[in-house]
């Protein structure tokens, strides 16, 4: 796959929890396994399974906490410090800080953007919001707002240093474009190729409590607007199961009337099934990419989502699935009340779904790699 005399050396900010980046960059790892991985902090307790702790390479400032929202203004000189002469290229996966490592030519940069920081960004007001409530509040906003400036001038300065930058989809290609002025290439994260090769289940609806359901996969934090489903499902009295689990659980549980069921965390063979008989697979929030709409096409599920984001990148209306037009349960609403999902082509699902596999997204990688290292 690649040169062997080649020294490369990976970079991951966060290696923390389980999310969509972190599968990605499991990939990553995986395809150059004699690599050493450079992050900020890293649980060794949920991730050594995926990233070795022998593996792993962290900064010389000894970070006490995997709670990152406590070092933000330290990180920016963490990942500067590192020293990466010995190396002939260095792949960075960045969601916030890895794009800013120093490298001064050599080795070569390419760095996977998953997203310039969201919160330095287009989530930067609704951040300052919820920190500036209660009896401290004002005086959090007003520590963030002078951290996040600092920050966003590091971040446009240091998003030069890369030789190459990927975006995980055009969504971010355009942010990329927007906030830090460069240009990017789209390289599309892979799915599992667990629900590719997965045949679709054969369980009968019979078999399963309340089976005319909608479903929704997700880690439960506010930002991916969960609540929209579950306001638009009480409303409708439509059957919902809610697989995932996060900080958010006990509020959206509150939310929930009798219709709504939480599934908590579930292991993909057990996921399969509820996918696979679900009336259609609900993404309510605006993301960069989403692989859980893929996952559920590659099973003949359509899906139901906001008309933006990467949703609008991987569906395709009236076939694969629908769209609802606002954030709000009023406007999804209107879409669950009329939704027959015998009216989708299974046969487009999953022919979808088998473009963002994990063969296709290795070979565009490589033939990247190959470009930027002649």
């Amino acid at each position: 796959m690649y040169n062997s005399a080649m020294k490369i050396a990976l970079v991951h900010e966060l290696l923390t929890m389980r999310g969509g980046a972190e599968r990605v960059f499991k990939i990553i790892s995986e395809m150059y396994p004699e690599a050493p991985i450079y992050t900020l902090l890293y649980n060794e307790s949920k991730l050594s399974d995926w990233f070795p702790r022998e593996r792993v390479r962290l900064p010389g400032y000894k970070f006490r906490s995997n709670n990152h929202h406590r070092y933000l203004n330290k990180f920016p000189e963490a990942v500067e410090s590192w020293d990466f002469n010995e190396f002939d290229l260095v792949i960075s996966s960045s969601s916030a800080f890895a794009h800013g490592i120093i490298t001064n030519g050599k080795p070569k940069h390419l760095c996977y953007v998953h997203s310039p920081a969201r919160y330095l960004w287009d989530r930067t007001h609704d951040v300052l919001d919820r920190a500036g409530k209660g009896l401290l509040g004002p005086l959090k906003r007003k520590y963030l707002e002078r951290t996040f400036h600092k920050l966003r001038v590091w971040d446009v300065e240091s998003s030069a240093r890369p030789d190459k930058l990927f975006a995980a989809s055009k969504e971010v290609q355009r942010r990329i474009e927007l906030y830090w002025r460069r240009e990017s290439e789209v390289v599309y994260p892979p799915i599992d190729d667990f629900w590719i090769n997965s045949q679709q289940s054969t369980i009968n609806h019979q078999q399963i409590e309340n089976p005319n359901y909608f479903l929704v996969v997700s880690t439960l934090v506010d930002y991916k607007r969960i609540d929209i489903a579950i306001e638009a499902c009480n409303r409708t009295k439509q059957y919902l199961k809610i697989v995932g689990e996060g900080p958010a659980m006990n509020k959206l549980k509150k939310l929930a009337g009798p219709t709504i069921e939480f599934y908590g965390y579930r292991e993909n063979d057990e996921l399969k099934d509820i996918v696979a008989n679900a009336k259609a697979l609900i993404f309510p929030g605006k993301e960069d990419f989403g692989f859980v709409p893929l996952e559920a096409m590659s099973q003949g599920t359509p899906v139901i989502a906001f008309r933006g984001g990467g949703a609008l990148e991987t569906i395709s209306e009236g076939k694969t699935g629908a769209f609802f037009d606002e954030l709000t349960p009023e406007s999804m609403a209107k879409v669950l009340t009329n939704f027959n999902p015998d009216v989708f082509h299974k046969d487009l699902m999953l022919s979808t779904a088998s473009k963002f596999s994990r063969k296709v997204f290795e070979e565009n990688l490589t033939n990247e790699i190959n470009i930027l290292m002649k």
